[in-house]
């Protein structure tokens, strides 16, 4: 069984955009929440994730992995595999 994935993205992101490719080329299905002019999302975004004010932010089955580098260093580690089919 494949984890739940959700990306908080804004619109012209390009680690955004980054961090979505390499989902897609894992054929990882995920949900994108475009977190842009919502600054109550926003805000829940920061305390969800210990302080990162950055996009995109990555979460696996609810818990937050990072952005972008971090998600491609999962990848390059093999961890990402694992996170995913628990």
């Amino acid at each position: 069984m494949i984890a739940n994935v959700k990306v908080y993205t804004t619109t012209s992101c390009g680690y955004c955009v980054r961090a979505k490719a390499l989902l897609s080329k894992r054929s990882v299905p995920f949900e994108e929440i475009d977190v842009s002019g919502d600054d109550d999302k926003r805000a829940w975004l920061v305390k969800a994730t210990g302080g990162m004010r950055t996009v995109p932010q990555i979460f696996i089955d609810e818990k937050p992995i990072g952005g972008s580098d971090e998600l491609h260093a999962l990848d390059r580690s093999g961890e990402l595999e694992k996170l995913l089919h628990r």
